[in-house]
């Protein structure tokens, strides 16, 4: 432990964000990050606690506490408080193939469980991530390192998203021969185009993916398998296939006036806008505009909170986000002690950027939808909503009744509906004939990663349902040692 005072004498800093109606004007990340030597004093607080919940991920009541990676937090925080930061970035790499990633979209699980916040501030792990990662990629540590011996075994892995990159991440440092079949023009999957510019440049995911390519992976685009190749094709060629897919098939919303034009999907949304900036800086004008519209969002996570973001950006008259959920309170309630995750109210930078330009917070508590309104020609026009309240029924269980009375009607030339998915897309199941559970999620046994088809492996929201970067990159390294030990018959892979 390198300053075991570090936590008394050094308070929680983090990097600074561009005020939110200066943001706004591009589709830029947004944060002021701080300087090496600043970044050290936070890896000075880091107190090596002697159980580090911070690197445990372990379930603490029905959410995980701690880094799912088990990433060896107290390690590198030390090593940046010593300014060893080749080292730092040696340690991090052991558990997470992908820290570029992480250090910007992961929501911290780890400060969430570190013990300095029990009764303070928490240390800025993330912030030390990515002071990590981006020195290493400008002083050469993140170069390519391929393989010195090959084994002859090849794999196919189907989508390239967090678990798929991470899946053939791992194998082909093993030595294996993966190519990865991505069904869009360009690598990433949800990194690409599920997560905003804002949150993610996409230069910081292609500059991973020419890495491993530089290292051996091949990365075939606008293939979608399962209809453009056959899934007999990729069991003939490859040894393994590995379907990580993602859970790409979004949940509905089945209210009256559902046909209405102006209605669409939050990843459709999100896609046709990021791909539409990468390709034309949206002068293409192939995306969906709410530029002087009034929106609203169906759905109070990330995904709505983008979509928040997002629509500000085009300039749109008005944006509101309907959320069932009652609203977090500011603090821990007593039944939500530390290390549990911490729920409690989070105004994200979307909702930070409403409050700045309309002077409201866009949320909506405890209410959906009951109606959408078109006009005669068939376009929305507005959205008639109702209060939630939880009641008990005859069980004995709480479920949200209609409050009698608290319609409201919201003008809304467009809706995205940001409610969740509901698995993958049945098709690439279908195609490999593998056996699915009852949440529409590939089938395995508990804890295992081979389906019910012979050499077919699967990972990430296709297996566990949708869920967190972070655990995406999980399941791709434990997917892989799987398909290591079933080619070779033992694995040195390294997952925690």
């Amino acid at each position: 432990m390198g300053k075991p005072t570090g936590f008394m004498e050094y308070k929680r800093e983090v990097s600074k964000d561009i005020s939110p109606k200066e943001r706004i004007k591009n589709f830029n990340e947004f944060h002021e990050h701080l300087s090496k030597e600043r970044q050290q004093f936070q890896g000075a607080r880091c107190m090596e606690c002697g159980v580090p919940f911070c690197q445990s991920g372990m379930n603490l009541g029905g959410m995980a506490s701690g880094c799912p990676l088990h990433n060896l937090v107290p390690e590198w925080n030390d090593l940046v408080y010593m300014g060893n930061w080749k080292q730092a970035y040696n340690r991090l790499k052991k558990t997470n193939s992908f820290p570029e990633f992480t250090s910007r979209v992961c929501p911290a699980l780890c400060e969430a469980a570190c013990t300095c916040g029990l009764i303070g501030d928490p240390v800025a792990t993330k912030e030390n991530e990515y002071a990590i990662i981006e020195n290493a990629y400008l002083e050469g540590y993140a170069a390519a390192q391929p393989p010195k011996v090959r084994t002859g075994k090849s794999v196919a892995v189907v989508g390239s998203g967090p678990s798929g990159l991470a899946v053939a991440d791992q194998l082909n440092k093993r030595g294996h021969s993966v190519t990865v079949f991505e069904r869009s023009d360009r690598i990433g999957g949800l990194l690409m185009y599920g997560i905003p510019n804002m949150k993610l440049e996409k230069h910081i995911v292609e500059r991973k993916v020419k890495v491993m390519e530089a290292e051996g992976v091949t990365f075939v685009t606008g293939t979608d398998v399962g209809k453009d190749v056959k899934a007999e094709k990729l069991l003939k060629d490859f040894d393994r296939v590995v379907l990580a897919c993602g859970a790409s098939n979004p949940r509905d919303i089945n209210a009256p006036g559902r046909d209405a034009k102006g209605i669409y999907f939050a990843v459709d949304f999100l896609k046709a806008n990021t791909k539409s900036l990468l390709d034309s800086n949206l002068e293409d004008g192939k995306f969906i505009n709410t530029k002087g519209k009034n929106v609203v969002i169906i759905g109070g996570g990330d995904t709505g909170n983008d979509c928040v973001g997002t629509s500000i950006r085009h300039g749109c008259k008005s944006v509101t986000q309907i959320e069932m959920m009652p609203k977090a309170p500011q603090g821990r309630a007593e039944d939500n002690p530390w290390p549990q995750w911490p729920k409690v109210l989070k105004t994200d930078y979307g909702q930070e950027e409403a409050i700045a330009v309309f002077g409201r917070d866009p949320r909506i508590y405890e209410s959906t939808v009951k109606e959408f309104v078109k006009d005669k020609s068939g376009n929305l026009k507005a959205v008639k909503i109702v209060k939630l309240s939880w009641e008990k029924d005859d069980t004995g269980r709480m479920s949200m009744k209609e409050a009698a009375g608290s319609e409201q009607t919201l003008p809304a030339e467009i809706v995205l509906i940001a409610a969740g998915f509901l698995g993958s897309q049945k098709y690439v199941a279908d195609a490999f004939k593998v056996e699915l559970n009852k949440r529409t999620n590939v089938s395995t046994a508990p804890g295992r990663y081979e389906t019910s088809v012979k050499n077919v492996f699967t990972a990430g929201d296709m297996h566990r349902g949708q869920s967190l970067v972070v655990w995406a990159i999980r399941e791709g390294r434990e997917a892989a040692r799987a398909v290591d030990e079933s080619l070779m018959g033992y694995t040195n892979l390294m997952v925690q």
